[in-house]
């Protein structure tokens, strides 16, 4: 499945109330009655011109929900309308389990864009790589299809075939890829020890089972290497994101006290906090949170709790910046809405929408530089209609508090290799001695954990 519409970007999705559409009453509570009531006419009359002088019939049902869809598209990239269909798919996507291909996606410039493929999923088999624009299916364009019908294409039937067409950066010609569309069941936790010293465990989304699926993890790497275990490799790179409560679970697993998250709506009494409770799953081992331009929402939501509370070391390039909440909210016989309810914040008071997560030591992944002004628009700052960042929008807003310093051991951090050598082995993602920012977090892991124990600082 090429995820649900937003779905690469879910900072958290909540599912909300049910809900009705609302009235004219309460769509005119904010303006004049007449002024909507003339607007609601305005809309009447293209309702009917539609209908009467398309040149192909139309069904009232699809003129409605695309009118829904572009209004909630409107408000910004991650609000939509989702048909029935959509919806159940959406559960079952959550639920750790859908149907497709394997791709999360975004839209740019009317084409759809590739966020990042899922692990062990026909995309990620066939070699589809984050960034490309899928420009045709079936030799049909994308130009001018909305988001949801062009993943409603790329879903289908376990063992039926699509093909994409796609224009990759650095690629003379187009690209032409057919894919078997396959039950998408993705491993959300992938594991394994590096050396028997250091626990590596990467995080692909945040479904239903992701927190279940991190606790075994480390319960299992911790049975294999006993003593021996001296530090956790957190790798969060191109995860899209997710469920907000496994995120806020996920962070809980590594904190003993204090702040996770909070939210802050439109109404101040809507405002909500998340704290951590005590248990830390890896016993105060030291932790390096790997982050990139993929990094999306849920991840920025861990990274940024683990890095505040200075329980982890965040290494990699700036995440993508999306720091808001979309509540579902399912309408009766109808689907539902996703809609941005919230922004959320760090437990120091910073909120990342379009700023991301800068990284307590920055390392590239190899030396075409990620973060260069080519790769800018893969960012949450560069989509249409993204929202800002309350203190670009206030010049009275406060900034948080500088965070306190990192307190690691004399010489580990210079130690660190910002970008791979001159001639290096070509990232493999089977080999993981050519990943170079898992190399040095490995590095600066294992200089931890030589040095002296340093005190410890007091989680805020």
């Amino acid at each position: 499945m090429a995820g649900a519409v937003g779905a690469a970007f879910l900072a958290g999705a909540v599912v909300g109330p049910m809900v009705a559409v609302p009235g004219i009453q309460a769509w005119a509570q904010e303006g004049g009655r007449a002024e909507t009531y003339r607007l609601l006419n305005l809309f009447g009359d293209v309702f009917e011109r539609v209908r009467a002088e398309y040149v192909e019939p139309v069904t009232d049902r699809d003129v409605i929900e695309n009118a829904i869809n572009g209004m909630l598209q409107g408000l910004d990239p991650h609000s939509s309308y989702m048909n029935p269909r959509s919806f159940r798919d959406m559960q079952v996507q959550t639920r750790g389990e859908f149907g497709g291909l394997g791709i999360e996606v975004t839209q740019e410039n009317g084409y759809v864009k590739v966020i990042s493929p899922i692990d062990e999923t026909p995309a990620f088999r066939a070699g589809i790589k984050p960034g490309d624009l899928i420009t045709h299916l079936n030799g049909e364009s994308t130009q001018g299809l909305s988001l949801q019908d062009a993943v409603e294409q790329m879903r289908g039937e376990r063992g039926s075939t699509i093909r994409l067409t796609i224009r990759r950066e650095g690629e003379a010609r187009p690209l032409e890829i057919s894919l078997t569309r396959d039950v998408i069941r993705p491993q959300v936790a992938r594991f394994r020890l590096e050396g028997n010293d250091i626990a590596y465990i990467r995080l692909s989304s945040f479904n239903e089972r992701t927190e279940s699926a991190l606790r075994n993890a480390m319960s299992t790497m911790r049975n294999q290497a006993g003593s021996n275990l001296r530090g956790l490799v957190l790798d969060l790179r191109n995860n899209p994101g997710g469920l907000l409560d496994q995120a806020v679970q996920v962070t809980d697993d590594f904190l003993d006290q204090g702040e996770i998250v909070s939210t802050r709506a439109r109404r101040p009494e809507d405002a909500q906090r998340w704290n951590a409770r005590p248990g830390d799953i890896a016993q105060g081992l030291p932790i390096v949170v790997l982050v990139n331009s993929g990094s999306a929402s849920a991840s920025e939501i861990v990274a940024g709790a683990l890095q505040d509370h200075r329980r982890a070391v965040v290494m990699g390039v700036k995440s993508f910046g999306k720091g808001s909440v979309q509540t579902v909210m399912p309408i009766p016989g109808n689907g539902a809405m996703r809609l941005t309810t919230a922004r959320y914040y760090t437990p120091s008071g910073r909120s990342i929408q379009a700023t991301g997560i800068q990284p307590d030591i920055e390392v590239l992944a190899s030396r075409a530089d990620p973060t260069a002004a080519t790769r800018e628009r893969d960012r949450e700052a560069d989509l249409r209609r993204s929202l800002r960042n309350e203190r670009d929008r206030s010049t009275e807003a406060t900034p948080p508090p500088p965070l306190p310093p990192l307190e690691l051991p004399a010489g580990v951090v210079e130690r660190v290799v910002r970008e791979p050598a001159e001639g290096a082995t070509a990232f493999d993602p089977t080999k993981p001695e050519t990943d170079h920012q898992l190399q040095q977090a490995l590095q600066l892991l294992r200089g931890m954990a030589a040095a002296p124990a340093p005190q410890r600082r007091a989680q805020r």
